[in-house]
């Protein structure tokens, strides 16, 4: 954070606790709040990091939603939640920003546990209109038909498939209140893509220039055509006209959708002119420029970049797809460079994949770049139009293991053990730079089938050499006469060398391996691991179907009575705070893993040496 204290909360801000404290402001203090809020925002968030330019946005239009509903008896479920730092300002949590995104501190996203105004830790796009339906089903069949229900979409979520689903089922119910409030930016992370989003600029066009805000326009729409009334467009900047256009659409007593146009990054200079994506999620600036303070050298993600835009140069075949984040995942610098391979499907992860799949069966060599929390989203069609048929598309999961302050809800500690399961998948996972960028080539190189590369949110680290290549693996350490093999995979290898370390100046001997591909399992491993007293496994996933899990279960089958010893993520939803503090807290650091050694040999003699006591005749016992 920045040494210079923080900005005082401007007065008209003071006096909002609650959001009912909204409704007592007379409208013309509604812009001057609006200022505030904006001042606030850009104080707190240059100081902790987080979601700026999605806030900065929607100011009015939260205002305007608290003003008009009664929340919490009134619903309203923002999609996606990085847009929902106003309600908590104005819902009691101002004097907790200080703590955004820092461990046991204020959640970047909706929490339950937070608020009783917040619905849902609504952090995976395209979903609000789902449990919008939901809720209003669920009032009316209470006996609560009093209960609004608010869903606050952004066109970027919008391009989702789910958010269809649920319009072709809240549209077919037409005594069924369901807001949608649409906050069209033009943009989820980049400018929106698809016909959706050439729809909506349309929309936005066709608007006759003396319509006023809040009424409903006849013009023939994707919305009405569902069976949604619909109101606007409306300035979304404009706190009377969004005001206006709500209780039109609360009073017409079914589902409707008002349109709002707003603009990301609003009110704060650096980020109306960022054009990456009007600085939508920034770690600690510089206040005044929005320049990063913080720097601690290139991220997995740039490595990547990198090195996909020097394959693709050697290789006409190598294309990319992800869903809405060409920037986020590395893909930026490839699509300046072959604007034609790059294809941004928007927020539409299962359409990615089989599109994929559809480049494969069609002579090219896809790369679909996703974060790891979202590949779950299209698990069926990895497994199904993927690997079932044997097609070479490579997955790159950024954000995976442990990613910080994004939260529960965003930690990528699933994903070997979900693709695990996936026949004829390989999985590598590079514990350094210089090794992503060969299982990279590795991977793209595969044409027997699909394969996957996971790396985390951090900056990447110096290289880790290798002493030796054994059958596949990359020994990293290894003293005379170990005893202990630790298996270090990914990042977790620079914890494993420096256990090693440890334990060695207590003279204890260590192998240390990189197995580079988690799946499948490298079948000379068991041998290796049945020459040593003890292996350790350590991996940043959860431990239920994980790597050391899957080792054990080989083990196991083979007969062989090694003991193994796994360290993993805790099988549980883990909170935000550093990558640093919660590896530590769940024990992938090298002091937790020098204990574990040291506890499971301490234990190893002690049983050796009561089965001793006890197979020894009465008289040796006697005389001991």
């Amino acid at each position: 954070m920045t040494d210079t204290p923080p900005l005082a909360a401007g007065p008209l801000l003071r006096e909002i606790n609650a959001p009912s404290d909204l409704k007592l402001l007379a409208p013309e203090q509604l812009p001057v709040l609006a200022e505030e809020i904006r001042d606030f925002l850009v104080d707190r968030v240059s100081r902790t990091g987080g979601h700026l330019g999605p806030n900065l946005g929607v100011v009015e239009l939260t205002l305007a939603l608290h003003r008009v509903f009664d929340s919490p008896t009134d619903r309203i479920v923002f999609d996606t939640g990085h847009q929902a730092y106003v309600h908590k300002i104005v819902s009691g949590r101002r004097e907790h920003f200080d703590t955004l995104r820092r461990e046991d501190g204020l959640s970047g996203y909706p929490s339950r546990s937070e608020s009783d105004h917040d619905v849902v830790e609504n952090s995976h796009a395209s979903t609000a209109l789902s449990y919008a339906d939901g809720l209003v089903r669920g009032f009316a069949l209470r006996g609560q038909p009093h209960r609004r229900v608010i869903a606050v979409v952004g066109d970027g979520a919008l391009s989702g498939g789910m958010c269809w689903e649920a319009l072709n089922n809240i549209g077919a119910a037409p005594g069924q209140p369901v807001i949608v409030v649409l906050n069209d930016n033009g943009r989820s992370y980049a400018p929106t893509t698809g016909a959706l989003g050439r729809h909506l600029t349309a929309l936005r066009k066709a608007a006759s220039a003396d319509a006023v805000d809040g009424e409903s326009q006849d013009t023939a729409n994707l919305f009405t055509a569902l069976g949604l009334a619909y109101i606007g467009p409306v300035d979304g900047h404009d706190v009377p006209a969004v005001e206006a256009a709500l209780r039109r659409a609360a009073a017409l007593g079914g589902p409707v959708l008002v349109h709002c146009v707003t603009r990301k990054g609003r009110g704060y200079l650096p980020a109306e002119r960022h054009e990456a994506d009007c600085m939508h999620a920034v770690g600690v600036i510089d206040r005044v420029s929005g320049i990063a303070l913080q720097s601690s050298g290139p991220s997995w993600t740039s490595v990547f970049g990198e090195e996909i835009v020097r394959i693709a140069a050697e290789r006409a075949d190598i294309v990319a797809i992800t869903a809405a984040m060409v920037h986020p995942t590395g893909l930026h610098d490839f699509a300046r460079a072959y604007p034609d391979r790059v294809f941004d499907v928007g927020i539409a992860e299962q359409h990615a994949v089989t599109s994929a799949a559809g480049l494969a069966l069609a002579g090219l060599h896809p790369v679909v770049a996703l974060y790891s929390t979202f590949v779950g989203r299209a698990f069926d069609q990895l497994l199904m139009d993927v690997a079932l048929h044997r097609l070479p598309v490579t997955f790159v999961l950024d954000r995976a293991g442990i990613t910080g302050p994004d939260g529960s809800s965003h930690h990528g500690m699933w994903d070997l053990a979900l693709l695990a399961v996936v026949p004829g998948l390989a999985i590598a996972v590079p514990r350094d730079p210089a090794r992503l960028r060969e299982l990279l080539r590795d991977a793209t190189a595969n044409k027997s089938g699909p394969t996957v590369l996971r790396f985390p949110k951090s900056a990447a680290g110096p290289d880790i050499s290798a002493l030796d290549h054994v059958d596949g693996l990359d020994v990293l350490g290894i003293t005379h006469d170990a005893e202990v093999l630790l298996v270090g995979l990914g990042p977790t290898a620079r914890a494993c060398v420096d256990a090693a370390a440890v334990l060695g100046e207590q003279g204890i001997g260590v192998t240390v391996v990189d197995p580079r591909w988690a799946a499948p399992l490298n079948p000379w491993l068991p041998e290796l691991a049945s020459a040593h007293r003890l292996t350790v496994t350590v991996e940043d996933n959860i431990g239920t179907g994980g790597f050391g899990s899957r080792l054990a279960h080989q083990l196991a089958q083979g007969g062989n009575p090694t003991r193994l010893r796994t360290i993993a993520l805790p099988h549980r939803f883990l909170p935000h705070g550093t990558r640093a503090d919660l590896l530590r807290n769940c024990g992938l650091d090298a002091a937790t893993i020098v204990r574990t050694v040291l506890r499971h040999l301490d234990a190893d003699s002690t049983a050796t040496a009561a089965s001793r006591r006890r197979s020894a005749p009465p008289h040796a016992a006697a005389q001991n």
